[in-house]
Protein backbone atom coordinates (compact mmCIF):
# COMPACT_ATOMS: atom_id res chain seq x y z
CA UNK A 1 0.00 0.00 0.00
CA UNK A 2 2.93 2.32 0.66
CA UNK A 3 4.66 1.67 -2.46
CA UNK A 4 1.01 2.53 -3.89
CA UNK A 5 0.88 6.12 -2.39
CA UNK A 6 4.54 6.89 -3.27
CA UNK A 7 3.59 6.06 -6.67
CA UNK A 8 0.81 8.25 -6.53
CA UNK A 9 2.66 11.03 -5.27
CA UNK A 10 5.61 10.80 -8.03
CA UNK A 11 3.02 11.07 -10.65
CA UNK A 12 1.73 14.03 -8.96
CA UNK A 13 4.44 15.98 -8.10
CA UNK A 14 5.46 15.51 -12.22
CA UNK A 15 2.45 16.77 -13.25
CA UNK A 16 2.67 19.95 -10.92
CA UNK A 17 6.56 20.39 -11.69
CA UNK A 18 6.11 19.79 -15.67
CA UNK A 19 3.20 21.66 -17.02
CA UNK A 20 2.07 21.01 -20.84
CA UNK A 21 3.70 22.98 -23.24
CA UNK A 22 2.39 25.57 -24.83
CA UNK A 23 2.96 24.23 -28.46
CA UNK A 24 0.71 21.04 -27.11
CA UNK A 25 -1.48 23.39 -25.56
CA UNK A 26 -1.95 25.00 -29.18
CA UNK A 27 -3.20 21.31 -30.64
CA UNK A 28 -5.37 21.25 -28.41
CA UNK A 29 -9.13 21.81 -30.58
CA UNK A 30 -9.96 25.13 -29.79
CA UNK A 31 -13.99 26.64 -28.92
CA UNK A 32 -16.24 26.44 -31.30
CA UNK A 33 -16.12 28.61 -34.51
CA UNK A 34 -18.08 31.48 -33.99
CA UNK A 35 -20.56 32.01 -37.12
CA UNK A 36 -19.23 35.05 -39.26
CA UNK A 37 -22.42 35.00 -41.65
CA UNK A 38 -24.76 37.26 -41.41
CA UNK A 39 -28.66 35.61 -41.45
CA UNK A 40 -31.92 36.66 -41.86
CA UNK A 41 -35.34 34.83 -41.22
CA UNK A 42 -36.68 34.26 -44.97
CA UNK A 43 -39.52 37.35 -44.21
CA UNK A 44 -36.92 39.90 -43.10
CA UNK A 45 -34.73 38.98 -46.11
CA UNK A 46 -37.59 38.90 -48.08
CA UNK A 47 -38.52 42.41 -47.11
CA UNK A 48 -35.26 43.78 -47.06
CA UNK A 49 -34.62 42.72 -51.08
CA UNK A 50 -37.94 44.99 -51.59
CA UNK A 51 -36.39 47.70 -50.48
CA UNK A 52 -32.87 46.96 -51.92
CA UNK A 53 -32.13 44.22 -54.42
CA UNK A 54 -29.88 41.58 -53.75
CA UNK A 55 -29.09 37.71 -54.25
CA UNK A 56 -30.52 35.82 -51.59
CA UNK A 57 -29.05 32.61 -50.16
CA UNK A 58 -31.46 30.14 -48.29
CA UNK A 59 -29.57 27.45 -46.36
CA UNK A 60 -32.37 24.98 -46.10
CA UNK A 61 -31.94 22.57 -43.29
CA UNK A 62 -33.43 20.58 -40.18
CA UNK A 63 -32.42 20.25 -35.96
CA UNK A 64 -31.89 16.54 -36.48
CA UNK A 65 -29.20 16.71 -40.03
CA UNK A 66 -25.32 15.93 -38.98
CA UNK A 67 -24.26 17.71 -42.12
CA UNK A 68 -26.61 20.81 -41.82
CA UNK A 69 -24.87 21.31 -38.82
CA UNK A 70 -20.93 20.36 -39.98
CA UNK A 71 -21.67 22.88 -42.79
CA UNK A 72 -22.56 25.29 -39.92
CA UNK A 73 -19.21 24.77 -37.82
CA UNK A 74 -16.89 24.38 -41.04
CA UNK A 75 -17.93 25.90 -44.09
CA UNK A 76 -19.92 29.02 -42.87
CA UNK A 77 -17.62 30.12 -40.15
CA UNK A 78 -14.57 30.64 -42.62
CA UNK A 79 -14.21 33.86 -43.08
CA UNK A 80 -13.21 33.89 -46.83
CA UNK A 81 -16.47 32.00 -47.15
CA UNK A 82 -18.68 34.65 -44.58
CA UNK A 83 -17.15 37.70 -46.18
CA UNK A 84 -18.45 37.02 -49.88
CA UNK A 85 -21.78 35.36 -48.61
CA UNK A 86 -22.49 38.84 -46.65
CA UNK A 87 -21.59 40.82 -49.34
CA UNK A 88 -23.51 39.36 -52.51
CA UNK A 89 -26.28 38.05 -50.76
CA UNK A 90 -29.43 38.19 -48.07
CA UNK A 91 -28.48 34.83 -46.46
CA UNK A 92 -31.42 33.03 -44.86
CA UNK A 93 -31.34 29.85 -42.49
CA UNK A 94 -34.36 28.29 -42.88
CA UNK A 95 -35.78 25.26 -41.25
CA UNK A 96 -37.37 22.89 -43.23
CA UNK A 97 -39.52 22.12 -40.68
CA UNK A 98 -40.64 25.39 -39.04
CA UNK A 99 -44.02 25.03 -37.83
CA UNK A 100 -45.46 28.73 -38.35
CA UNK A 101 -47.55 30.48 -41.14
CA UNK A 102 -45.50 32.48 -43.73
CA UNK A 103 -47.29 35.00 -46.01
CA UNK A 104 -45.57 36.55 -49.01
CA UNK A 105 -47.25 38.91 -51.44
CA UNK A 106 -50.62 37.15 -49.97
CA UNK A 107 -49.66 33.76 -51.08
CA UNK A 108 -49.46 31.65 -47.78
CA UNK A 109 -47.12 28.66 -46.78
CA UNK A 110 -47.97 26.12 -43.84
CA UNK A 111 -46.58 23.43 -42.43
CA UNK A 112 -49.61 20.84 -43.09
CA UNK A 113 -48.95 18.92 -39.92
CA UNK A 114 -47.02 21.31 -37.33
CA UNK A 115 -47.50 18.48 -34.50
CA UNK A 116 -45.80 15.99 -36.58
CA UNK A 117 -41.93 15.99 -35.38
CA UNK A 118 -40.85 15.44 -39.18
CA UNK A 119 -43.50 17.45 -40.88
CA UNK A 120 -42.54 19.83 -43.93
CA UNK A 121 -42.87 23.41 -44.15
CA UNK A 122 -45.09 24.37 -47.63
CA UNK A 123 -42.50 26.31 -48.55
CA UNK A 124 -39.32 24.53 -48.16
CA UNK A 125 -41.36 21.99 -50.41
CA UNK A 126 -41.51 25.34 -53.01
CA UNK A 127 -37.90 25.95 -52.57
CA UNK A 128 -36.53 22.84 -52.97
CA UNK A 129 -39.02 22.06 -55.94
CA UNK A 130 -40.22 18.99 -53.88
CA UNK A 131 -36.55 17.18 -53.86
CA UNK A 132 -36.32 17.23 -50.16
CA UNK A 133 -32.60 16.80 -49.34
CA UNK A 134 -30.60 18.42 -46.36
CA UNK A 135 -28.61 20.60 -46.11
CA UNK A 136 -29.84 22.11 -49.24
CA UNK A 137 -29.01 25.60 -50.94
CA UNK A 138 -31.16 27.87 -52.77
CA UNK A 139 -30.17 30.40 -55.00
CA UNK A 140 -32.51 33.61 -55.88
CA UNK A 141 -31.82 36.23 -57.86
CA UNK A 142 -32.76 40.23 -56.79
CA UNK A 143 -36.35 39.79 -58.27
CA UNK A 144 -36.53 36.88 -55.84
CA UNK A 145 -36.67 33.89 -59.07
CA UNK A 146 -35.42 31.07 -58.35
CA UNK A 147 -31.83 29.92 -59.91
CA UNK A 148 -31.08 26.42 -58.48
CA UNK A 149 -30.83 24.30 -55.34
CA UNK A 150 -27.17 22.84 -54.49
CA UNK A 151 -27.75 19.98 -52.14
CA UNK A 152 -25.20 18.28 -49.73
CA UNK A 153 -22.33 19.04 -47.35
CA UNK A 154 -19.66 21.56 -49.00
CA UNK A 155 -15.87 21.88 -48.26
CA UNK A 156 -15.47 25.40 -47.99
CA UNK A 157 -13.14 25.38 -51.10
CA UNK A 158 -15.43 23.22 -53.13
CA UNK A 159 -18.52 26.03 -51.87
CA UNK A 160 -16.15 29.21 -52.26
CA UNK A 161 -16.54 28.63 -56.35
CA UNK A 162 -20.24 27.87 -56.18
CA UNK A 163 -20.99 31.39 -54.33
CA UNK A 164 -18.95 33.66 -56.90
CA UNK A 165 -20.60 31.18 -59.74
CA UNK A 166 -23.95 33.18 -58.76
CA UNK A 167 -22.40 36.13 -56.79
CA UNK A 168 -20.90 37.26 -60.15
CA UNK A 169 -23.48 36.50 -62.55
CA UNK A 170 -21.61 33.96 -64.21
CA UNK A 171 -24.32 31.34 -64.47
CA UNK A 172 -26.00 33.93 -67.60
CA UNK A 173 -22.71 33.67 -69.12
CA UNK A 174 -21.54 30.20 -68.92
CA UNK A 175 -22.29 26.49 -67.88
CA UNK A 176 -20.96 25.29 -64.07
CA UNK A 177 -19.17 22.94 -65.83
CA UNK A 178 -16.46 25.83 -67.99
CA UNK A 179 -16.78 27.81 -65.03
CA UNK A 180 -15.36 25.85 -62.30
CA UNK A 181 -12.78 24.33 -64.85
CA UNK A 182 -11.38 27.85 -64.67
CA UNK A 183 -11.87 29.39 -60.76
CA UNK A 184 -9.56 30.21 -58.88
CA UNK A 185 -10.77 31.00 -55.58
CA UNK A 186 -8.96 32.22 -52.15
CA UNK A 187 -9.43 28.78 -50.19
CA UNK A 188 -7.36 25.67 -51.38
Amino acid sequence: MKIYKLFLLLIISYAFCHPVSSAAQEKQPSAVKQPLVKWYSFEEAYKMNKKKSKKMFIDVFTEWCGWCKKMDAETFTDPTIAKYMNEHFYCVKFDAERKDTIVLDGQVFVNPNPANKRSTHKLAVELLRGNLSYPSYVFLNEKGQWLTVVAGYQKASDFEGVLNYFGTNAYLKSTWEEYRAGFKGELK
